[in-house]
């Protein structure tokens, strides 16, 4: 059997890895992963790893859960794929009667795409193309949060605001309207997060005051900027963002890409703001982790601007070769009812508790500025100087070293630059909760001792 070393070799003759300065790799090995069980990750040399960040954010259950695996081997000897233009299956049917059941009350119409940027963008041609089908042809911009990230396809970028994603690609990019974000780390000594969120929201209502003839709608992360360092805010922000859509005539995108499938707390974060959007981007966890599969969710007097005669061009000629594809669909149809049979989002209450518990005392390290948390996300902000609040350089890549330090002791940590976090699989135990956090102290350790 080939070793780590010889699959890495391997690897680094043929691939160009996603997110990745590849001349690191002359230094920073690669970890090819054999196989998967629960939270565990296995490579090729019998090392093992907790997948703290369920694998970029998608993995709810486990790898290889067997609930999920049954599923897709009972679809895969029915259906693997077929054309959804002119053409149905049973699981796509289904998922979409589940999910229309499941998001906030209004959402009950399903468009699928491939991937969370696909999403997106779906979300924000239909959003522009409503308007166009409803004769106010001045509505062509969008609102965003600064901070915000919303995937790396170019209108998705174009509505993102992390520079090191966009900053090279600003020429290709539709001009945006951004809003400075209710990021409630910036908040004054002794202010609640809600009286922040709140005060930022003003910035929002001027914004929307000035711009709203010509804007089609406002795309938010609700309640975490994940990509944006994990940076949270308060739900009341939401609840006056859908009261001012409202009032103004734009539309609302909630992008629970990320934070969906109850990463907050909540099934959905909207439920904590008791908001329905007008577009509802789901991605990630949808599937357990499983296959790329994404939906926008929206209503049905949206479906209706576009339900007319073929002659009249109003139709939303959007398309994937694999919208809804079954294995996806199915894999998802799993996945919902794993949350529905094992009573998922209550469950998870102890071990959001535990997180807070185990965490907690990293907040008095010396360089740490925050931890913060919603739900099954915890952040660690680390900082050059605590009172300041100063950054380390971005250039001396100081999570890099809690990185190296995590795998080293059996951990996958992926920090955003200068922010540890965990994002775990639900099957994850209080045990290994705080085994992670035992590891994470001490790469925070030996990332900030010199």
């Amino acid at each position: 059997m080939p070793t780590n070393a010889e699959w890495m070799a391997r690897d680094l003759k043929v691939l160009w890895h996603p997110c990745t300065q590849m001349k690191d790799h002359e230094w920073l090995p690669v970890v090819p992963i054999k196989r998967g069980k629960g939270v565990w990750l296995e490579d090729f040399d019998g090392n093992q790893y907790i997948d703290a960040v369920s694998s970029w954010w998608v993995n709810l259950f486990g790898h290889c859960n067997p609930r999920i695996n049954a599923a897709l081997v009972d679809q895969l000897e029915t259906l693997e794929h077929v054309i959804l233009g002119g053409f149905s299956h049973r699981a796509v049917v289904e998922l979409s009667e589940q999910l229309v059941e499941i998001t906030p009350a209004g959402l009950d119409r399903c468009f699928y795409a491939d991937n969370g940027s696909s999403a997106v963008e779906v979300a924000l041609k239909m959003s522009f193309h409503y308007w166009q089908n409803c004769g106010q042809k001045k509505k062509t911009r969008f609102v965003t949060l600064s901070n915000s990230y919303h995937g790396e396809t170019l209108a998705a970028l174009a509505v993102g605001d992390v520079a090191l994603y966009k900053e090279t690609y600003e020429p290709l990019l539709m001009d945006v309207i951004t809003v400075p974000s209710p990021d409630c780390y910036f908040r004054e000594e002794g202010e609640s997060w809600s009286d922040y969120s709140e005060r930022q929201f003003e910035k929002m209502e001027l914004a929307l005051e000035k711009h709203h003839q010509e804007v089609c709608a406002v795309i938010v992360e609700p309640l975490i900027q994940c990509a944006g360092n994990m940076r949270m805010y308060h739900p009341i922000y939401l609840t006056k963002l859908r009261e001012a859509c409202d009032r103004y005539g734009v539309h609302l995108i909630a992008d629970e890409i990320a934070v969906g499938f109850g990463r907050t707390g909540t099934m959905f974060a909207c439920e904590q703001a008791k908001i329905t959007p007008d577009f509802m981007c789901l991605s990630k966890g949808l599937t357990g982790g499983y296959l790329p599969l994404s939906a926008v969710m929206t209503s049905t007097p949206i479906y209706d601007a576009f339900y007319d005669d073929y002659e009249s061009m109003k139709a939303f000629l959007h398309s994937h070769s694999f919208t809804g594809n079954p294995l996806g669909c199915r894999a998802a149809l799993a996945t919902l009812d794993i949350f529905r049979t094992d009573d998922v989002i209550n469950a998870n209450q102890q071990l959001i508790d535990v997180m807070k518990q185990a965490c907690a005392p990293l907040a008095d390290h010396p360089h740490v500025a925050e931890v913060r948390q919603h739900g099954m996300v915890v952040a660690i902000e680390l900082v050059k100087n605590k009172k300041s609040r100063e950054a380390y350089p971005w250039q001396e890549r100081r999570g890099l070293k809690v990185y190296q330090h995590a795998l080293s002791r059996g951990a996958l940590l992926r920090p955003l630059g200068n922010v540890v976090y965990l994002m775990p699989p639900y099957v994850i135990t209080p045990e290994q909760i705080h085994q992670l956090v035992e590891i994470m102290l001490e790469g925070i350790h030996i990332a900030t001792r010199d």
